[in-house]
Order: structure tokens, then sequence, then C-alpha cells
């Protein structure tokens, strides 16, 4: 058996705790740089605000609807995730965080009483944390996701289904119709692991929803498509393909992307931000103990601002692999150099990190008379620094004075929240 723990409306939830008076209200979080709407809660859905919707959209719905749209505060929902985490992990002996706001909990067949269980956890989360969840509970971590899906669907849409079904779902306990009509009822496109592509292309076939896949051929899904829509088939048919990933997968790549805070139109300023992202990436490289043997780095206009259009990336090699932070912000400004063309107003660029291994593998490279020096002391050093007195204390000339913004790229969050569990200062005052 799998349990998924997945807190609703998960960014949105972490506002709400600090600030009981959203309780209630349309609220949406945006993307860095106050772009799109990331996390919105039920009541922002109810009103039509899509997914990805840009900011500049939603301006009418905040001045005549009072909708409230805050700039993302990911250092609150990490640690907020963190302590629900921590607290998700007492349903079961094995844990898989699978992202900041779901976790699969497995080797749950000796568990007795699940589903009560499945309720206590929930309440303690919802009690220590404020987060409010639902748990989805079946043989295999497919069948798991529809019901967290089933669960959550029956709360925020009385009726959908029955109501026993809110909040905890537990594909054990539901008879054969309940499951029949389940999966009747949900498209195949909203099975974990069958995106957009894929779901035309069952559609064509005549697959429309879960049922026809959970009724297909295993080695039809095999034959006609691949070994992952038969895994995906095998699941909904109730038999486990799917372990638990105990241990976090080898990252393929590090990247740093962000939106501008103003159009960006000459060189300067777009070096700074470029230089700005390859020491964040270089600062996540080490921290997975990482070298990286490329670097891409690109940047491009918007697809909403009227003239014309840039897109364009170069690829450096770095050899031998580096986690060097000169390095990496050496190589960015190179790459830039040779992208970069005046007469654009771009909005977005970043830096990512390519061909990854262990830092504890380092290959020199034999054309090479004099070897690179080895860094990592000062590296450390730096992150040590950084990470003590804030972040951007210690850094390469070439990103500019953070506290000096005269050129508009560093990110807007002129609606960010303070950092209630991580910043001393900007801890919460109760007043009698």
């Amino acid at each position: 058996m799998f349990a998924l723990i997945d807190g609703n409306n998960f960014y949105v939830s972490c506002e709400r705790v600090f600030r009981p008076s959203l309780q209630g209200r349309p609220v949406v979080v945006l993307s860095n740089n106050d772009g799109c709407a990331i996390s919105r809660s039920d009541e922002a859905k109810a009103m039509g605000i899509k997914m990805g919707q840009p900011f500049f959209q939603l301006r009418d719905h905040v001045a005549h609807h009072g909708l409230v749209c805050l700039s993302a505060n990911f250092e609150l929902y990490g640690d907020m995730s963190d302590r629900m985490m921590s607290l998700a992990a007492g349903l079961g002996p094995a844990q898989e965080i699978y992202s900041i706001d779901e976790s699969f909990i497995g080797d749950l067949a000796g568990v007795p009483d699940l589903t009560r269980r499945a309720w206590a956890i929930r309440a303690r989360i919802l009690t220590w944390t404020g987060i409010p969840t639902c748990v989805g509970l079946a043989p295999t971590k497919t069948l798991a996701k529809l019901c967290n899906h089933v669960a959550k669907d029956s709360e925020r849409k009385p009726g959908s289904y029955p109501a026993e079904l809110q909040r905890v779902c537990n594909w054990a306990e539901l008879s054969a119709a309940q499951r029949t009509d389940i999966l009747a009822r949900t498209p195949a496109g909203d099975i974990w692991g069958v995106g957009r592509r894929l779901s035309a292309q069952l559609a064509e076939r005549g697959i429309l929803t879960a049922l026809d896949l959970a009724r297909m051929p295993a080695h039809a899904a095999r034959d006609g498509w691949s070994v992952v829509l038969e895994r995906t088939v095998r699941e909904l048919q109730g038999v486990s393909c799917i372990p638990l990933e105990l241990a976090p997968p080898p990252k393929q790549q590090i990247a740093c992307t962000r939106s501008f805070g103003h159009a960006i139109t000459t060189l300067p300023p777009l070096i700074e931000a470029v230089s700005e992202f390859a020491t964040r990436a270089g600062e996540k490289l080490r921290f997975g103990n990482l070298r990286a043997g490329a670097l891409l780095v690109f940047a491009h206009t918007s697809p909403f601002r009227p003239g014309p259009r840039f897109y364009k990336t170069a690829t450096v090699r770095l050899q031998p692999p580096t986690s060097d932070t000169k390095a990496l912000v050496t190589a960015a400004v190179q790459g830039l150099r040779k992208i970069y063309e005046p007469g654009y107003q771009l909005a977005k660029a970043g830096v990512m990190l390519l061909d990854l291994c262990p830092a504890s593998t380092l290959q020199g490279d034999l054309l090479i008379e004099t070897p690179t020096r080895d860094q990592s002391k000062l590296m450390e050093a730096m992150d040590r620094v950084n990470a003590r007195y804030g972040k951007g204390v210690l850094h390469v000339a070439s990103t500019g004075r953070p506290d000096l913004d005269e050129s508009g790229w560093r990110m807007r969050q002129e609606r960010r929240t303070p950092r209630y569990t991580t910043k001393l200062d900007e801890i919460p005052i109760a007043r009698a």
C-alpha cells in the first residue's frame, strides 16, 4: 500500500497560516518577478483564474473583485514544506518526497486501521502547521495519485463524489462499482504519467478515460507506445510497478532563470544578471557535490510585448568540469557576448549547467600543460560566509551591487510577505 499526502493550494495555504484574514478570500501567489499565477485558492479558481495566467490580466480582478495577489515567498514555503514532510513521515516507515507539497509514504501493508491513521496524520499536520492536506491510499502509486485527486475534488466540489471520500480516499475500501465510476469519470490525460501529447494519441484510438486505459491489454500499451505506458496500465490494474525513490535521483542539470523587473536593452545590466544567475547555479552545484562540464546561457524577449522577437542560446564547454563560481561566471559572460544583439527589449535570461558529474570524479585535460588550480576550499569559504551573513555578501564583481539596482533587472517582489519562520527580524509580533 502507498499513500500520497498533498498540501492543498500549498503556497496560498502557507500564506494563510500567518494571515488568517485571507481565509475565504480569492488569493493568488505569483511566480518569480510577479509574472504569472502559480498557486490559487479555491475562491480564485471559482473566479476563473487559470494556472499560469499573466499578472497583467489579473489587475482588473484586484481592483474590482477583491483578488489578493502575493509575490512568491519561497524561503517560507520551503521551511513550511520541511515541517509538513516531517509530520507526514509518521504515517509509515518509508517516505519519498515527490515535490515541495507532495509526499509518497510506502510499506503500509502492515499498518493497522490505515484510513484512521491517515486521518490522524492529516489532523496533526493541520494542527501543528496550519496546512490543509488530502490523502490518497492505494496499492500502487498511480492509484494513490488518483485517490488523492478524488479526495480533493470531493472536498472542493460537494456532490462530485460521495462525502465519505473527502480529504482521505482509500482505494481498498471502495466497492467495485465505486472504483469503476471513478475510473470512468477521470479523463485519461489526468492520470499521472499521461501527458497532453500522449492523451491525444490515446484519444485517436478511442481511449478517453482512465477506465479505458485500465482495460487496455498491457502488451498493447507496450507495443503501441512504450514500456512507460505499459507500467501505467498495470498500475491502474492494481499491480505495483513504480517503487518508492528513497534517495533523490542524480540531477541531470541545474538551472537558474529569471524574468527581469524591466526590459533590458543594453549589455552591461545583462552581464550583471547572467553573472548573478551563474553564481546561484554554482551554489546549487556545490550543495549537490557536483561539477558541470558545460554551461548554456540564453536570453529572450517577452511573448506579451510588442516589438521584434529575440531568442538565442549559447553553450560553453567547461574543461575540466568545475564548480568554481569564477569559472562559471566567465563562461556565462563569454556565451552571452556571443548571442547578444542590440535593439531588443529582453525580458528574461538564464543559465543552465549541463553534463553534471560527482565532484569526486575529476579528469583533467591532457592538452593543457598547466593544470587548473583547485578552488574548492575558496568556494567552500565563500558559501559559508554567505550562508552566515546573507546571500551575496561575497560575490564576483560582474554581478554588480545587490543594494543598487539602477538598471532594474533584479526581481520585483513588492507583494512578498515576511519570511515568518526563517528570519528573526521578520517574526510576527502579537500585541495585546
